[in-house]
């Protein structure tokens, strides 16, 4: 069955599971092959795009940490999946860029913010955390990983390693930001092996004075493998797992 064939929702169900249990044995495939515990890789569905029934029906079959890039469509998103599983542990997490001005609104729904690249961004971040705290629209602080530039590409996001120890410091002292890890992208086009490598040397180095940083958010649905080789510990799978993407 293609995602073109579906004429209700427990069609779409059949799908989802199929695609779902296909993406979970490459995970334990490549844990197996890395000499990792099964356990040791967490699945993040990457539901941009995709309407907030597609989340609800995963959430049926047992993910509850879901990944959005957008704010303006992920914050009525993750209220409408609320509205249709109030009884799931839904972890939402925001995944693309943030604009200063949107961390107000991120702070609402996020309960993880993977791309924090700037000390501009965790201060904009720490504010809104905390205005989103005393008004009561969130109950713990927000978690944030570092986002690393592994090619330096303009536009893409992410800090240059260099830079990763003082974002991490700014994060840590926050007082609103609760700093669990790195994230990256591999580059478009380049040895994504030796990037995700890289990615978990800057890890090592990051735990050395944050211990309790040991997140690596690296891997999609092209290149899982290679990032749990070298150490990933969440992949963000969007199309192996919802199949492709929709015209917006």
């Amino acid at each position: 069955m293609s995602e073109q064939d579906f004429t209700g929702e427990s069609e779409r169900r059949e799908f989802l599971s199929g695609r779902l249990a296909a993406v979970r044995e490459r995970i334990a495939a490549a844990c197996l092959t890395a000499g990792r515990p099964l356990d040791a890789v967490r699945l993040l569905a990457v539901t941009k795009t995709f309407p907030a029934s597609d989340a609800a029906l995963l959430g049926d079959l047992g993910l509850t940490e879901f990944g959005e890039n957008r704010d303006q469509d992920a914050a009525p998103k993750a209220a409408e999946v609320a509205g249709l599983r109030p009884e799931l542990p839904i972890r939402w997490h925001m995944v693309g860029q943030v604009q200063r001005n949107k961390a107000r609104s991120v702070a609402r729904w996020a309960d993880v913010v993977e791309s924090v690249d700037s000390p501009r961004l965790v201060e904009a971040l720490a504010r809104a955390s905390a205005a989103a705290r005393e008004a009561g629209e969130r109950e713990s602080r927000l978690d944030a990983l570092v986002q690393v530039s592994l090619d330096g590409a303009p536009g893409r996001g992410g800090c240059p390693p260099k830079e990763v120890a003082q974002i991490a410091e700014m994060i840590d002292h926050s007082g609103e930001l609760r700093l669990i890890g790195v994230m990256a992208v591999a580059p478009l086009g380049g040895d994504s092996e030796r990037s995700f490598e890289t990615l978990h040397t800057v890890s090592d180095l990051l735990r050395r004075d944050h211990p309790h940083a040991v997140e690596i958010s690296a891997g999609m649905s092209n290149d899982l493998e290679r990032a749990i080789a070298a150490g990933s510990t969440s992949v963000r799978v969007g199309t192996a797992l919802l199949g492709t993407r929709p015209i917006a």
